[in-house]
């Protein structure tokens, strides 16, 4: 007769270690959300700026608007910024517009709230403010009025022009070719250090798990 001998007090321990470090290691992920959502905030937040840049040097006519006069495109020029908050929900974006502090070619004053004010294709009336009346020069010759005027449309194609470049970035390039150019797909795809130390989770458990997920998530960022 064979007799075998099983040690199922030490299998169900290891068992039991193995179930405590997986539930550990997803506990883990959870905590380090939130540092991982605060390293690749200000990642995301370049490279949507940058973005916005490169669509501006393609297509100024639609964007012009976000920058200082005469440098549609340039990163030192921007007349908007793009913020994140990191809460409960997750990670979030949102833009605000700066003043403009340049003045257009012919002007004497920058244009208050130029940014805002063309994304929404607000009419813009001019009046005189120290002089009995305006002065415009139309194609070479000057041309005078006292009465205000209605400039019906400011910004041209500016109209919501920014907004479409910020939502396609989030909407659709984020989602579709950033995190795999990024190479955050594919971390988040292979979980590596799960298994690089489950030999140690079958031993230490939970704590193991926690560590190890935690490390994971809040480690993760942009491969350039």
């Amino acid at each position: 007769m064979i007799t075998l001998r099983f040690d199922s007090k030490s299998f169900n321990k290891k068992m039991n270690n193995v179930i405590n470090y997986s539930t550990g290691f997803v506990d883990g992920v959870q905590m380090g959300k939130k540092d991982f959502f605060e390293n690749i905030g200000p990642e995301v937040v370049q490279i949507a700026s940058n973005f916005i840049d490169t669509n501006a040097r393609v297509s100024p006519e639609t964007l012009h608007h976000v920058y200082e006069w005469y440098k549609v495109g340039s990163p030192s020029a921007r007349l908007f910024d793009i913020n994140y908050t990191v809460s409960n929900i997750g990670l979030s974006f949102i833009s605000v517009f700066r003043q403009s502090r340049t003045v257009q070619e012919g002007g004497t004053e920058p244009f208050v709230n130029k940014a805002r004010i063309m994304e929404e294709s607000r009419p813009v009336v001019i009046a005189p403010k120290n002089a009995q009346a305006l002065a415009f020069d139309i194609n070479g010759e000057m041309v005078f009025t006292k009465k205000p005027v209605v400039v019906s449309n400011p910004g041209g194609q500016t109209q919501d022009g920014f907004e479409k470049a910020f939502d396609t970035f989030f909407g659709r390039y984020f989602t579709q070719a950033f995190l795999k150019s990024s190479g955050l797909a594919q971390y988040f795809e292979n979980p590596t250090s799960y298994k690089k130390n489950l030999p140690k989770g079958s031993r230490a458990g939970r704590s193991a798990g926690i560590s190890t997920g935690y490390r994971w998530v809040a480690n993760a960022g942009v491969i350039r």
